[in-house]
């Protein structure tokens, strides 16, 4: 049995076999699978690091909007963070409460509440924006500067992609299946490739 003589062997191996373990089991996946564990891990570096300091990671998402642009009313906020207005407003009540912001209506527009840092939330960017550029690092650990910047291009691409695509105005709603039409459409087993959503 090996002897691991230092924290860094534990970080080089847990690192080797998380990235054989996901190539191993799905070689082949589909890029949008690979994105998105890619974000689940990113995201669950930086919670780590976050909570630390007693901040959720979604009002991390508020406060970097924030940082850049304070002032915005709570539906431009929403609209900026990609999240309906509800779980804007029952985050800014949470962040009120621990005074990283507060909401007052403007001369002018009086029926929009606009939402502004507070010293305390200013006073945060210095802490906790060297965690996410931490993350980042600890990301592309290996990647030689050419990949990365390959990797860069080729993300920008398919978000102007997507963001460029015509949807319907409105999608259908997805529908529950229930019992019975689970058995009655149940169809022999597929491989695991096929099973891929995307």
């Amino acid at each position: 049995m090996k002897k691991v003589v230092n924290n860094q062997d534990v970080t080089d191996n847990s690192r080797a076999q998380t990235r054989h373990r996901w190539h191993d089991a799905v070689p082949d996946d589909r890029l949008a699978h690979l994105i998105r564990e890619a974000t689940r891990l990113l995201v669950r570096s930086l919670q780590a690091r976050l909570q630390q300091h007693d901040v959720s990671f979604g009002h991390w998402a508020f406060l970097r909007i924030l940082w850049e642009q304070d002032g915005l009313s709570q539906r431009q906020l929403s609209e900026a963070a990609g999240v309906m207005e509800p779980t804007t407003h029952a985050a800014l009540h949470a962040m009120e409460q621990r005074g990283y912001v507060e909401r007052r209506r403007q001369a002018g527009d009086l029926r929009n509440q606009h939402v502004f840092l507070t010293a305390s939330g200013r006073r945060l960017k210095r802490v906790l924006v060297p965690l996410a550029i931490e993350v980042n690092e600890v990301a592309v650990q290996g990647l030689p500067r050419e990949d990365l910047a390959t990797t860069r291009r080729v993300l920008h691409t398919i978000i102007g992609n997507l963001g460029a695509e015509t949807l319907p105005a409105k999608l259908p709603a997805a529908k529950l299946p229930t019992k019975s039409t689970t058995q009655a459409r149940r169809k022999p087993t597929r491989s695991r490739k096929d099973q891929t959503a995307y």
